[in-house]
């Protein structure tokens, strides 16, 4: 059994990153953290085998608990489930030995992916001995590195998502038909990929009242504006 550890300062996101775990055979949510601080209070309380940190916590970023995860001798596996785009971030995020890089937002599919790419990695490291050349390294780390899945439903693109992720995350708060006259979609196509969002603990959805009839639903980002989160 992997043990994991959330380390998420979003409490919906965090229950979300933890039902999906719960799904995977072989994996079991040990703790829930919401800052960097706890999190390494759990990491040298309970054996933990792999970290699912963000990096944009309240009290320290993502990366400096994995320094001072390594500078106290856990030997845990970091995935990092972030919003940071920043390369900067990226090249740090590999330094530091962080296994995978998955961004949210992210559905089921693209998390259960990166969750039995890293069992399949962990099976071919099961006991001692040696490799017996290169090839065998090769495969092991590709394992970890394949192709990465859409982890999208079916007819939507990242390109969209982002863009609607990004007009909403600044503060904004739009309905379909605005969010669509904005980025040159239709309002279906734009309250689908809302939808999606508010499905993934990932924005809000609030009644709108000022004229006759039934309320307009306009949809807010949920959570902080990530700077590198």
């Amino acid at each position: 059994m992997i043990r994991v550890l959330i380390v998420e300062d979003d409490p919906v996101a965090a229950e979300a990153h933890a039902a999906y775990t719960d799904r995977m055979a072989g994996f079991q949510v040990v703790a829930r953290a919401h800052t960097g601080a706890d999190a390494l209070r759990v990491l040298g309380r309970d054996p933990v085998d792999l970290v699912l940190l963000d990096m944009g916590l309240p009290d320290m970023h993502g990366l400096d608990v994995c320094r001072a995860m390594r500078a106290g001798g856990h030997r845990a596996d970091v995935i990092a489930v972030t919003s940071a785009r920043d390369l900067t971030v990226v090249r740090a995020a590999v330094s530091q030995g962080i296994v995978q890089y998955l961004l949210k937002p992210f559905g089921y599919p693209a998390l259960r992916d990166k969750l039995e790419r890293y069992a399949a990695y962990r099976d071919q490291l099961t006991g001692a001995g040696t490799v017996a050349g290169q090839h065998e390294v090769d495969r092991m780390l590709a394992t970890l590195r394949g192709a990465e899945p859409a982890g999208l439903p079916k007819g939507m693109s990242r390109e969209s998502l982002d863009a609607v992720v990004g007009l909403i995350r600044g503060g904004t708060a739009a309905s379909a038909a605005e969010a669509g006259a904005a980025l040159g979609m239709s309002r279906i196509t734009a309250r689908r990929y809302l939808e999606y969002l508010a499905e993934m603990g990932l924005a809000g959805r609030h009644p709108r009242y000022g004229g006759t009839g039934r309320p307009e639903v306009e949809y807010r980002w949920s959570g902080k504006t990530p700077k590198s989160g």
